[in-house]
């Protein structure tokens, strides 16, 4: 297997797609282990804009610094929250909206502001595309989990806004699910999972 380098620092991300990977990937390396430091301006308009700015700064940084790691496959991920009930923001601004607060205390501000919202307004959604850059190609995948918001902050599992998305079926948050149940049912799980179908077609990975 080729080597994968992730365009995160995010290592609660990382140990995500690490598991779910699993056997099948070769070494998984993140950009600063392969000496990666710059900043990334993720300046896109929507999940697979931001996905593909972030492994192509990547792969242009491997093609002219790190051509030990030419044949690896970079991949990159762009995620977020929908809330419907705020017209689908944060949406690509899902960390940026936090400002200077904490998850908890952001999940607590959005808590008080939706304690009057019924639960069919409440509607809500994770998304995450991922992007790959092969050689000259740049391509992406995305997936998305339906949920809605929770009327409290519950479950010690999970990060981010994990701990007020609830899901009807399973009558619980993402954060009270075990990783591999997590992972199974979550955007950046079916995400990964459509990606290493498509290198596979693509490139027999």
């Amino acid at each position: 297997m080729r080597t994968i380098i992730f365009a995160t620092t995010n290592q609660d991300k990382l140990v995500e797609i690490r598991e779910i990977m699993g056997e099948a990937a070769g070494e998984i390396k993140t950009m600063s282990e392969i000496g990666f430091t710059g900043e990334i301006e993720e300046n896109g308009a929507t999940f697979r804009e931001n996905a593909s700015i972030k492994a192509a700064a990547v792969a242009e940084y491997i093609k002219r610094e790190k051509p030990e790691y030419a044949d690896a496959v970079v991949l990159a991920d762009d995620s977020g929250l929908e809330i419907d009930f705020y017209d689908k923001k944060p949406g690509v601004m899902s960390h940026r909206w936090l400002g200077e607060r904490t998850y908890p205390q952001a999940m607590a501000d959005i808590i008080e502001e939706m304690k009057d919202v019924p639960e069919e307004k409440r509607t809500a959604r994770f998304v995450c595309s991922i992007a790959a850059a092969v050689g000259e190609e740049l391509f992406t995948v995305q997936e998305t989990v339906e949920g809605s918001i929770g009327h409290e902050i519950i479950g010690e599992n999970g990060f981010g806004y994990d701990p007020f998305f609830y899901i009807k079926e399973y009558g619980c948050t993402t954060a009270q699910m075990s990783p591999e149940q997590k992972n199974e049912i979550s955007h950046r799980g079916k995400a990964m999972r459509a990606m290493k179908k498509e290198l596979a077609e693509r490139f027999g990975l």
